[in-house]
């Protein structure tokens, strides 16, 4: 086995400690290993040392940080790199909640005694950097090689953040939830509610950014009952749509397929974390609006499924959602309005009219049409084995439109403001507003496209609506 790449720097501090003690990978860092995917996480647990010793050794190496005394931990800040130094530990739950926990270090603990008490055996997995073996107490790796998440032990049920980080991490590294665990998961349900939203929103934020398979980690939530804690996607399920236009099934099942789609668009993969945040929650919410709208009706003389308006009903269920998910306030800024206007290319007009994109732009900041198109095709996409050409044309008008317009990645900015009427003598004043406000409308209009044309176009309506001057 080859062994495990650490830098040079982590391996002179190891050195160092296994004077003292015992030093162990262990964590997330040894399952990304394992799995042969790149990991800057190096977190080591220590055994057979006292805390002040560690401590000792350490200091040489860089800034100490024992935020996590209680706790046994020492963070290690390193030519720009930090490290997380721990001894094994005892936990005893005291209390409700996710903290409602007593912790007492104890070096004297074994390898299996000290994997026990983390949540699933694919992360119970710890390495020997000095022997290059892999200490495996709880058969992580075969749960591993199996892509199943197994809870490690009973203690599981004490910590119900643990059924959250499986639902991100299925989606992450294309996990399944054994069905024991699952069930056991179900048990501690109601203890959701006692976990601080911050917790909450850090889990999701994983699912969002990290994901390779989201609809992965939207199936551990159902099939653990923990969907019901989010009403706005639990809707989804059993709303009917038209099998005609959706094949795949419900809205909940069309949200899966949607999601696993995004995660392959080059847009999503090249993008920031902050962008595939913002794509990954306006596509999951893109349809919240169809529970409340969804409804049989004829269609030339076709009984079907429709969902008038839901893009607009869409609106409140998505502010909802990321409120309680602890999203950050400014999120729904841009989430909202790519759920509002998902289905801009799907309106009436037979091609985009310079003032339709430029009113689109404008509708959908801080988002962009950039964004919007990633989503739309997203959406389009996820109706496997369904391809519409038209849609995917339609989409690709659009987008060259925006560009042509140079408007695929910002709104239209106002170009006469009013100092440009300060210029011509008029006071400041409330009634700069309605003037400016019909100026912004016949630049989106396409009445000007330039500071010198808005110019014209401001004298020649002061002429025939004219302010107070000075």
């Amino acid at each position: 086995m080859l062994p495990m790449h650490l830098p040079a720097e982590l391996q002179s501090i190891l050195t160092a400690i296994r004077k003292v003690g015992r030093p162990r990978l262990v964590g997330g860092g040894v399952r990304d290993w394992l799995l042969g995917e790149k990991s800057d996480d190096y977190d080591v647990e220590v055994a057979g040392v006292k805390f002040e010793e560690l401590h000792r050794v350490l200091a040489p190496f860089g800034a100490t940080d024992v935020v996590g005394r209680s706790f046994g931990v020492i963070k290690l800040h390193h030519h720009g790199q930090e490290y997380d130094f721990s001894l094994p530990r005892r936990e005893s739950k005291t209390g409700a909640g996710h903290r409602g926990f007593a912790v007492q270090p104890d070096p004297d603990l074994s390898d299996a005694e000290a994997a026990a008490r983390r949540d699933y055996t694919v992360n119970a997995i710890a390495y020997d950097p000095f022997s290059n073996t892999v200490i495996d107490p709880h058969n992580g790796k075969a749960d591993l090689e199996r892509r199943i998440l197994r809870h490690t032990s009973a203690a599981f049920v004490e910590d119900p953040l643990r059924v959250l980080r499986g639902f991100q991490l299925a989606a992450r590294f294309d996990f399944s939830m054994a069905p024991e665990t699952a069930n056991l998961c179900r048990t501690i349900s109601d203890a959701y509610a006692e976990l601080p939203v911050e917790r909450v929103w850090a889990e999701w934020d994983k699912w969002a950014i990290k994901s390779v398979n989201p609809s992965l980690g939207l199936k551990v939530l159902e099939e653990t009952g923990w969907l019901q804690h989010f009403p706005e996607i639990d809707a989804l399920r059993g709303t009917p749509q038209d099998p005609e236009w959706h094949p795949e099934g419900d809205a909940f099942t069309h949200t899966q397929h949607c999601l696993d789609a995004l995660v392959k668009l080059s847009p999503w993969i090249e993008a920031s974390s902050f962008r595939r945040r913002q794509l990954t929650l306006a596509v999951l919410a893109h349809d919240f609006g169809k529970p409340g709208t969804t409804l049989k009706a004829e269609r030339k003389g076709v009984e079907r499924w429709i969902s008038p308006g839901h893009e607009a009903a869409g609106g409140p269920p998505t502010n909802s959602f990321l409120q309680r998910i602890g999203a950050p306030l400014d999120l729904v800024d841009w989430v909202r309005p790519l759920v509002l206007h998902h289905l801009a290319h799907h309106h009436g007009q037979t091609g985009f009219s310079d003032n339709s994109v430029r009113r689109l732009a404008r509708k959908l900041h801080p988002a962009t049409i950039d964004d919007l198109i990633v989503v739309m095709r997203a959406d389009h996409d996820g109706r496997p084995p369904l391809q519409s050409e038209e849609t995917l044309t339609r989409i690709d008008e659009l987008n060259a439109r925006a560009h042509d317009l140079a408007l695929q990645d910002s709104a239209p900015q106002p170009l006469i403001l009013g100092r440009h009427l300060v210029a011509l003598g008029y006071t400041p004043g409330p009634q700069f507003k309605p003037t400016l406000a019909m100026a912004f409308e016949a630049q989106l209009d396409g009445s000007f496209n330039d500071k010198a044309g808005g110019l014209r176009w401001l004298q020649n309506y002061l002429s025939k609506n004219p302010l107070d001057p000075k």
